[in-house]
């Protein structure tokens, strides 16, 4: 038995390539050489596992806004113009206002430098493509289009670096976009930071919010089999170690639980989901809220984030972090460690166990601290080397920001009471580090991933017109 992670919508790239159509009779050598670039990166591009779709060469703003009408029609998550040469804005500027997506203006010129001593004016606008950037810079901002640009050559890596990182971006902004939230059961209590208006999260990132009473769980629940919940607990048998602590009896209810947690995914067809149900004096939903660790963390291992506390604005933190590659663990700060410089951060809830340090642990717990309920919890630390935080926070107005910061998870001692617990060094005292980051809007979850990520969460924070706090002390 494997743990096959779900397959996400690819993301949607359009094309366009151009050029002034006054050159072709002039230079009869040039558009065959410029066309043989705009192949190039079509093939580079469907390289990045995305899907092109490519509306050719454009020459004039009659051909321009054919390949706007055939973009905006594709519904793509970002547009690439590709300035082969010099081009009037009037041919560029309808694919950036009727196609709706992102635009992505690339200036790649076909190597890194002339050969002055032998080039021609014909062969001198094969390498013109940085000629039109401004213009259309102010062109696009003046028709009230976001602007923004790759320069480099064709096959320079630099350039195509930041390429994938646009790309990467449009998948989390089409991931948002499509996804479907679920949120699960009601608001802990007294938690003020984590409530969230679902309508503000389809207004300002897209997609929709489905709100899941208990009951939709407790049903699926009672349909898992026995058989069913073997077949889980041998996975789960497969993916950690099962600590002497856990009760079988627990062991085989989150089994059941995550079973039917699986179902719920599918039948509701979601991307994410938060949840949190306090129930009362062991009945059945309180046990039912109490089972969700173990699936919460296959789930989340497979690509679909599940964030306990119905935090929904960290659950959509969490799918961020995986869509970049980053997985996202469901975190909260722990303690601070002045004599070793560091952050202990961590969770007793769901874990993105593709970025554990070592095979995770599954550990029986007598209480969940601060909340109703018992079972099974998974312990883990989090890959050693550097990490990203990333939470989703909200203003007094009810705008999103991101907020990020950059450290690295250190060896060290660890507790060992069921929870996620990593050592974060930020390069700085642990108690500024603190202050600092409290001070951003962020609440009091966020997901913890693998490597530096600013960078792409720039990327990402553009293309959803949102700001990004970025924590360095």
């Amino acid at each position: 038995m494997t743990l096959e992670r779900i397959t996400p919508r690819r993301t949607r790239v359009g094309l366009v390539a151009g050029g002034l159509g006054a050159y072709w009779p002039q230079f009869p050598q040039l558009l065959p050489q410029l066309q043989a670039s705009a192949r190039r990166v079509a093939e580079r591009l469907s390289g990045l596992d995305c899907e092109v779709v490519d509306a050719g060469f454009v020459s004039d703003a009659r051909e321009g806004a054919a390949a706007a009408e055939e973009l905006r029609v594709a519904d793509c998550d970002v547009i690439i113009g590709f300035l082969t040469t010099y081009l009037t804005s009037s041919i560029l500027v309808p694919v950036a206002q009727r196609s709706g997506a992102p635009v992505l203006l690339l200036n790649l010129q076909p190597t890194e430098a002339m050969d002055h001593a032998t080039f021609d004016t014909g062969a001198w606008l094969a390498y013109c493509g940085a000629c039109p950037l401004p213009e259309m810079a102010n062109a696009f901002r003046r028709a009230g289009v976001e602007f923004r640009s790759v320069s480099g050559y064709l096959e320079d890596e630099r350039a195509w670096t930041r390429i994938e990182r646009w790309i990467a971006a449009a998948g989390v902004r089409a991931a948002l976009r499509h996804g479907r939230h679920g949120l699960l059961g009601h608001l802990y209590p007294g938690m003020m930071d984590v409530a969230t208006d679902p309508t503000l999260v389809s207004a300002q990132l897209g997609g929709h919010v489905e709100i899941l009473e208990i009951d939709d769980l407790r049903v699926r629940v009672e349909q898992v089999t026995d058989a069913e919940t073997r077949a889980r607990m041998d996975l789960a048998r497969e993916i950690f170690d099962v600590d002497d602590s856990v009760v079988e009896d627990d062991f085989a209810w989150g089994a059941k639980v995550s079973v039917a947690l699986d179902r719920l995914v599918e039948d509701f067809a979601l991307d994410s989901l938060a949840y949190y149900h306090r129930g009362l004096d062991g009945e059945t939903h309180e046990r039912v809220g109490a089972g969700f660790i173990l699936g919460a963390s296959l789930l989340t291992a497979r690509g679909i984030p599940a964030a306990g506390e119905y935090e929904l604005r960290n659950s959509l933190a969490m799918l961020i972090m995986d869509r970049l590659g980053a997985g996202g663990s469901f975190t909260e700060l722990q303690a601070l460690n002045f004599r070793d410089n560091v952050v202990e951060m961590g969770h007793d809830g769901p874990a993105h166990l593709a970025i554990s340090a070592r095979k995770p642990l599954l550990r029986g717990l007598g209480v969940y601290h601060g909340k109703r309920g018992w079972g099974v919890s998974v312990e883990f630390d989090v890959r050693h080397g550097p990490v990203t935080l990333l939470g989703l926070g909200q203003d007094r107005d009810g705008t999103f920001s991101l907020v990020a910061s950059e450290g690295a998870v250190v060896p060290g001692p660890l507790l060992e009471i069921g929870n996620t617990t990593s050592r974060v060094d930020f390069g700085c005292d642990p108690g500024e580090w603190t202050d600092a980051w409290s001070g951003t809007g962020v609440d009091h979850h966020w997901a913890l991933g693998v490597g530096h990520r600013v960078p792409e969460l720039t990327a990402v924070a553009d293309l959803l017109g949102l700001e990004l706090r970025v924590v360095r002390v």
